[in-house]
């Protein structure tokens, strides 16, 4: 655990216990995945499947059914929750996903705001100034209004980290959210950022396909994992 993190009422911030996913012939094996991430936590896992890497940030999100077992966020089991706090819960939770998910109807600005409008009680114009300040600190003049295929692959990815940073969220999935090939400024930024978040309590989990594109951030006592058709297998030492 990170250092000064204040601690909330609840530990830890996700947690899979035996949870078994129910089994569609694709995507994540029916086995038992156990899983503890406190406030300030960073765990890593690496994914070479994206549709396992999916399904599996689906399965923290309470978004995938489960068999047996459990999965809690913030102290809350999702499969004990109605659409209507569950629907809060994820709120309380910023994505990065392999599809973004950008709804091209829509300027970037509406994709960015729409979670928050969705969740939070903050007026517009507070919404606004909170995604400006995130859009410049991740490289972007503003925040942008164009319609997502509009921008480039890099200021997509930037638009990206504005909307998962956005409100201060308690827990981070991030699916394959940086590459080394991403600029050094952009990189810096992104780090910068999740370690803010980290400090104030976030709990992290960075799954990716690239083992390097965190090792530089990834400390000796962070938890580290594998996922694939054996399930989520702990690595040490690495």
């Amino acid at each position: 655990m990170s250092q000064g993190v204040s601690q909330p009422d609840y530990t830890p911030v996700l947690e899979l216990r035996e949870a078994v996913p129910i089994f569609d012939e694709e995507g994540l094996s029916p086995l038992k995945y156990t899983l503890a991430v406190e406030p300030g936590d960073c765990v890593f896992i690496e994914s070479r499947d994206d549709l396992q890497t999916a399904q599996f940030t689906n399965l923290c999100a309470g978004i995938l059914p489960i068999g047996s077992g459990k999965v809690r966020c913030m102290g809350l089991e999702w499969q004990a929750l109605d659409e209507r706090r569950a629907h809060a819960l994820r709120g309380r939770i910023g994505r990065i996903s392999e599809d973004s998910g950008w709804i091209d109807l829509y300027g970037m600005h509406l994709n960015i705001l729409w979670p928050r409008l969705h969740h939070s009680r903050s007026s517009y114009a507070k919404l606004v100034e909170e995604a400006v300040a995130l859009a410049l600190r991740f490289g972007l003049p503003g925040l942008p209004t164009q319609l997502p295929e509009r921008l480039s692959a890099l200021d997509r990815k930037r638009a990206e980290y504005v909307r998962a940073f956005m409100g201060r969220p308690s827990l981070l999935l991030l699916e394959n959210p940086l590459s080394l090939a991403a600029p050094k400024e952009l990189y810096n930024a992104f780090l910068s950022e999740l370690t803010a978040a980290r400090e104030r309590g976030c709990a992290v989990v960075w799954i990716g396909a690239e083992r390097s594109a965190w090792s530089g951030y990834a400390q000796p006592n962070m938890q580290k994992f594998r996922l694939g058709d054996n399930g989520l297998i702990e690595v040490r030492g690495v």
